[in-house]
């Protein structure tokens, strides 16, 4: 049985400080540019407003291969907790074929492309199809 505190896991950075509060948009636009950086591929974002109450955007995104989409999910998750906005929760790392991460206003996909194709997420939220692309 666990008692209160245990197992806790709290979203302040360890110096104590709370993560700084911005808006969705404004945090959307660090998600974008961390995954340019990281060279993500086929970059998609849906707004979720009037949509659905789990966040406000989404964003889905490919890498070349399992290390690639491992690569771009560690890079997005560190330089998030750098710059002040907490931890995200993060599903998918061991296996990198499909790795959601959680921000609170914002969910990030990054699929394996074969994977990305098959669950046809921007069909699900009728987003238009992403371009062919690649990130410089």
């Amino acid at each position: 049985m666990q008692t209160a505190g245990e197992g806790a896991v709290s979203s302040a950075p360890r110096s104590g400080r709370a993560p700084k509060r911005q808006s969705p948009a404004s945090l959307l636009n660090d998600v974008l540019a961390i995954l340019d950086d990281a060279k993500a591929e086929s970059v998609t974002t849906i707004e979720l407003k009037g949509k659905s109450s789990i966040a406000d955007h989404m964003v889905i995104a490919s890498g070349r291969s399992q290390r690639h989409v491992g690569a771009i999910a560690d890079q997005l998750v560190r330089k998030l907790k750098e710059t002040g906005h907490g931890r995200a929760r993060i599903e998918g790392l061991p296996h990198c074929d499909w790795v959601l991460i959680d921000t609170g206003d914002v969910i990030v996909h990054i699929f394996r492309p074969e994977v990305r194709e098959f669950y046809n997420l921007e069909k699900m939220w009728s987003a238009p199809p992403p371009e062919d692309k690649v990130a410089v």
